[in-house]
């Protein structure tokens, strides 16, 4: 997702596969053109606590990210005590709800990954037009 909570890509799996054994898949399926790679991390990545280790590091380095790893307590600490901080977990949270709000895709019942990743890019496709009509009226 970009810092609007807007979906970049998609990936399914079984519900039994940790979050960081699809990272590679995820970043290498994002649609949006992005700047060119350069030796340094160009972008920065918010992640949450499952993505902490090497191979996280490595497949974030390996597509020229900068990885955010902070708590939920950490971006709260720092939302207290640095005025104007700005956090970045909500913008995730928030769009997981845009998600829920389809509650076809709530719990799977399709027979293929195919026909449910479809849903979930028919919901993604909603969800970015929705929010550009609240973008540009």
């Amino acid at each position: 997702m970009d810092a609007r909570g807007i979906p970049l890509s998609q990936v399914a799996s079984g519900a039994n596969v940790h979050d960081v054994k699809l990272l590679e898949a995820t970043l290498e399926s994002i649609v949006y053109p992005r700047p060119e790679a350069k030796d340094e991390p160009t972008e920065i990545l918010c992640m949450d606590a499952g993505y902490v280790g090497y191979e996280a590091l490595v497949t974030t380095r390996k597509h020229h990210y900068q990885q955010n790893l902070k708590s939920r307590r950490q971006e709260s600490d720092e939302k207290i005590n640095t005025p104007g901080h700005q956090a970045r977990r909500w913008v995730v949270e928030r769009s997981h709800s845009w998600f829920n709000r389809y509650r076809k895709l709530l719990v799977s019942f399709e027979k293929t990954e195919a026909s449910y990743l479809g849903l979930l890019h028919l919901a993604a496709a909603m969800i970015c037009w929705r929010q550009t009509v609240v973008i540009y009226g």
